[in-house]
């Protein structure tokens, strides 16, 4: 999110210019609001599927807000952890998170909040979640960087329930980069990257993405919380922004049977201040001949991911839908895009661990269902668990191969459950609790069966008249 400090947002003049004091320390959540004619803040935070939930708090009660006077009913909010007697979720906002979103309604700011349950931190909820592992980083003397790749689609709902892509033009079994699709989609695409820059992410792309009426809007990289921050912010807008034209922007991972998925690509590093950790830092020196440049907390980062990735998934890949598309064998494209091992290799996108150049990897098997807090966070405690134990990952993978014995990732969201309840350290990721990693295992176990017990169109039509 864009930060109170960012001279671009609240610069010194600014706060001047408003009447108010110009030190960061005496500044409240109304000087903020005050300083970019906010009239209304959205308190948001998100459950552990993602869901935005929030109240709309006029500018006369943003001290009440501050002062933690803005209570949920938790149980009622979705998955976080709350039975319908217990205490009130209480959101506390991070004045950092400030972000206006004019573009939206006229007058209107999002702050992202860290729910409190009797005055302390709750462990369920996804930001505090993230917060835990970025502490736990930070005592180590690491902080994490981390970009994000948000794909999604555009369509309409027919009458019929059934789906189309909302640019009827858009039909092409390979569309990837198509400048008339991409064109035709003017409005929408530039709305949201002017939306993007006018709160400083700095947008670099706008693509059209493998599947026809699938895009990609591609934002900088910042620290962990901030990038998990505009995610949800940012799948907000799109959401806002696609229905104020008629359209339905979707983060499903699977919408289409023969279409491409939507991936959601994180970029990860590790860094000490302003030292890149995983670079290889002795000159000249190779890298075990490996031949990717990193350092070796690099690849045992990389390690630890790869051991622990089958229970992994269930956070990069948290829905029955999911397993569609890093099922299927091949698309309209002739491409999924979805890794089934965990591989690691070169600039090479077929892997689940991608390494573009020494100083990140790219981590490719969220999907757009991934709640970022969550997926950011066991995606950390993975890696810092293979640093703790020297885990080496054997060589880079070559292209399109996996190496022998790598682990074949979850078929289905249940088998993704029992490997994350076979698993210590990532039953134990969520604010080092394992009956928190059961809590959601248990959710998502039931999610499974829920879809399980419906019976399908496909059931009609294999079963009626097999017998």
């Amino acid at each position: 999110m864009t930060s109170v400090a960012t001279p671009a947002v609240l610069s010194a003049s600014a706060l001047s210019n408003a009447g108010l004091p110009a030190e960061a320390g005496q500044i409240s959540l109304a000087d903020i609001a005050k300083a970019h004619d906010v009239r209304f803040l959205l308190a948001t935070f998100v459950d552990m599927t993602g869901k935005p939930c929030a109240k709309l708090v006029p500018v006369e009660a943003a001290d009440e807000l501050e002062a933690g006077a803005m209570g949920f009913a938790g149980y009622a909010a979705g998955l976080i952890g709350q039975k319908p007697q217990d205490s009130d979720l209480i959101a506390i906002p991070d004045l950092t998170s400030f972000t206006p979103v004019p573009f939206i309604k006229e007058g209107l700011a999002i702050i992202h909040c860290d729910p409190h349950v009797d005055g302390t931190p709750w462990p369920y909820a996804p930001r505090v979640i993230l917060k835990n592992t970025l502490a736990r980083l930070g005592e180590k003397g690491m902080q994490a960087k981390v970009g994000a790749e948000v794909e999604y689609f555009l369509v309409n709902k027919n009458p019929d329930g059934s789906l189309s892509t909302a640019d009827a033009r858009d039909d092409s079994p390979r569309p990837c980069y198509d400048a008339r699709g991409v064109t035709r989609m003017y409005e929408h695409l530039t709305s949201i990257s002017e939306a993007m820059n006018g709160l400083g992410w700095g947008n670099y792309a706008n693509d059209h993405e493998d599947a026809a009426g699938q895009f990609e809007q591609n934002f900088n990289y910042a620290d962990a919380l901030t990038t998990a921050d505009r995610v949800i912010t940012l799948r907000y807008i799109l959401n806002i922004l696609a229905e104020q034209r008629g359209m339905t922007a979707t983060f499903m991972p699977k919408p289409f049977t023969d279409r491409t998925g939507t991936g959601l690509h994180f970029h990860l590093s590790l860094w000490s201040g302003a030292d890149a950790l995983f670079p290889r830092d002795d000159d000249g020196a190779d890298d075990g001949g490996r031949g990717l440049g990193l350092s070796d907390l690099a690849y045992s980062f990389i390690g630890g991911i790869l051991e622990h990735a089958p229970a992994l998934q269930a956070f990069l890949a948290p829905t029955v839908n999911s397993y569609k598309r890093s099922g299927a064998t091949t698309s309209s494209s002739g491409a999924t895009w979805s890794p089934r091992k965990a591989s690691f290799g070169g600039n090479d996108r077929t892997h689940m661990i991608r390494v573009p150049d020494e100083k990140r990897i790219e981590l490719r098997s969220g999907d757009g269902s991934a709640n970022p807090y969550l997926a950011i966070a066991a995606a950390i405690e993975a890696g810092l668990d293979g640093v703790t134990n020297r885990t080496d990952p054997g060589a880079p993978s070559g292209p399109g191969e996996a190496r022998e014995g790598a682990h074949l990732l979850p078929a289905t969201l249940l088998h993704a459950v029992e490997a994350l309840r076979r698993d210590p350290v990532m039953l134990s990721s969520l604010s080092g609790d394992a009956a928190i990693g059961g809590y959601y295992a248990d959710a998502k176990e039931e999610e499974f069966l829920a879809w399980h017990n419906q019976v399908s169109d496909w059931e009609i039509r294999t079963y009626l008249t097999s017998i």
